[in-house]
């Protein structure tokens, strides 16, 4: 599924009589989708009670919505920047860095163009674009190693979602992504690590939105997350510890 600056992916969580429930909305990164959606799933079983509402898009993207009124009671993100930004505006409560995830290259299937590494991006290039944590952290990497993709051989994905379906589904010959969405992505990629000497650790923050109006949900959420049920789907997604 690919997700865009305008559309956000929506995912409703929960059953029961309207009367009786309470509803929060989780804006959460991309990266986050397969092992947030398995977390809301454990979390409508103990919280019957609770609907979550699960907002997925890139995080530089989501906390602007944030910032300008959009409903949202819990934050997530790929990048502590985004969660600062909110913390400085009173937006957020304290947050807490609740995962880690580093980058990797992805090919397609089978790696015809025979990427071995960074210096092999040639042809077109998918990152994500420059405003989303992926963007930021790949040009990191991509200065660490010393190299130079020129820009009008780069698609710039809205997040790490459309960035690795840039290569999966389209014309890209690679794409820098994170290790998760490489995993989750299996046989529609081959991967190729990036060096620790160039890569970066991404750490994930998580934070319950001061104007949230169902609170107590909110931070019961957050506890899953952080809880060590929510640490084991979290790992087995191919997370680090924070």
């Amino acid at each position: 599924m690919r997700f865009g600056y305008a559309i956000a992916a929506l995912l409703l969580v929960g059953c029961g009589s309207a009367e009786s429930r309470t509803s929060i909305t989780v804006s959460a990164a991309a990266s986050l989708t397969g092992a947030f959606t398995e977390i809301a799933d454990e979390f409508a079983a103990a919280h019957p009670d609770v609907d979550v509402a699960l907002n997925f898009g890139s995080s530089g993207q989501l906390a602007a919505q944030i910032g300008d009124g959009a409903p949202a009671d819990v934050a997530a993100f790929a990048d502590t920047a985004a969660m600062d930004t909110l913390a400085k505006a009173g937006l957020v409560d304290e947050s807490d860095v609740f995962a880690t995830n580093e980058l990797t290259i992805v090919t397609k299937p089978g790696n015809p163009s025979g990427v071995t590494g960074l210096a092999d991006l040639k042809g077109v290039v998918s990152l994500c674009v420059e405003t989303a944590p992926c963007g930021k952290f790949a040009a990191q990497v991509l200065a660490a190693a010393g190299v130079t993709i020129p820009e009008g051989s780069v698609t710039r994905g809205a997040d790490v979602k459309a960035t690795l379906a840039a290569v999966a589904e389209g014309d890209a010959v690679a794409a820098i992504v994170y290790v998760t969405d490489a995993r989750a992505a299996a046989s529609r990629v081959d991967e190729v690590e990036i060096p620790a000497a160039s890569n970066t650790v991404a750490e994930y923050p998580i934070a319950v939105v001061r104007n949230s109006t169902n609170a107590e949900a909110a931070r019961a959420f957050r506890d899953a997350v952080v809880s060590e049920g929510g640490r084991k789907v979290l790992s087995a997604a191919g997370f680090g510890a924070p």
